[in-house]
């Protein structure tokens, strides 16, 4: 695990993310919050995102997306350099719960990091059509790690 968190790591992650990730920043994605457990980022609500439904609902590939990327990162501060060594998906799971109306935000936590091997969960909130914030899509990934 990295020997350091620096406390600025929010802004790093968002600033890489804006600058190297075409997808991710063309969604939108800003991070909210990241430690060593987990982390929180959004995609804001954008109607070039949504089903053709009435009212208007999230494609749910974005909250895949959410699910893959943020369950990803979060395992990042448990690698030997977080920077450059390379986590690549190996399995994601999406379980959608009901329809989003709204921005979507992903909460990740670690569940396990092996040497080679590393397990995330992660809970995918978004304003609904008829309850108002609640839990729209629940996710693990398990990512290969690639360390030095």
């Amino acid at each position: 695990m990295a020997e350091e968190f620096p406390d600025d790591v929010t802004e790093m992650v968002e600033s890489f993310i804006e600058q190297h990730h075409g997808y991710l920043s063309w969604l939108g994605v800003t991070v909210e919050s990241f430690t060593l457990d987990g982390m929180t980022m959004t995609i804001p609500y954008d109607e070039k995102l949504t089903n053709p439904t009435q009212p208007p609902t999230m494609h749910g590939g974005i909250a895949a997306t959410l699910i893959d990327t943020a369950g990803g990162i979060a395992l990042r501060p448990h690698l030997s350099n977080p920077v450059s060594d390379g986590v690549a998906t190996i399995n994601l799971n999406v379980n959608y719960l009901r329809r989003a109306a709204g921005e979507l935000t992903a909460t990740a936590e670690v569940v396990r990091v092996g040497g080679s091997v590393g397990v995330s969960r992660v809970i995918v909130e978004s304003d609904t059509p008829d309850d108002g914030v609640q839990p729209v899509a629940v996710g693990q990934g398990a990512y290969r790690l690639f360390q030095d």
